[in-house]
């Protein structure tokens, strides 16, 4: 499995505010620290602010921070958030697939059990784990 630089850089970004709780970063420091376009970041962090994982703050002393405690955020959550709409494969999408061997495919199956696996993983281990 491979992830996108979106997820990877979601990660990165959470890690930096996981590392100082109390702080509110800019997102043009996150940029500059993680060498990314600010536009990008700004995805980023509105897509982890979507599902409260941060909170952003407009104005004078505003940023963006952790919206609960690191370990409370689990690292399937944000993989899930992240990768919205990116399959593993392309007969697990709602699109009609140009697959050959659907129906009878068994190696479908095999990839939905790794990827539950996965997260499952994932979802035993929060931001706190890796910060």
């Amino acid at each position: 499995m491979r992830l996108t630089q979106f997820t990877d850089y979601g990660f990165r970004v959470l890690i930096c505010m996981a590392a100082a709780p109390e702080r509110r970063f800019s997102t043009t420091e996150l940029a500059a620290t993680l060498g990314l376009s600010r536009n990008h970041l700004m995805k980023i962090i509105q897509a982890l602010a979507a599902a409260d994982i941060v909170e952003t703050q407009r104005g004078g002393g505003g940023g963006a921070r952790l919206g609960r405690a690191a370990a409370d955020i689990s690292l399937g959550q944000v993989l899930r958030v992240l990768e919205d709409g990116q399959v593993l494969v392309e007969c697990f999408g709602d699109r009609p697939t140009s697959c050959s061997l659907l129906p009878g495919c068994r190696l479908r199956g095999e990839l939905a059990r790794a990827e539950a696996a996965f997260l499952a993983q994932l979802d035993q281990r929060s931001l706190a784990d890796i910060t």
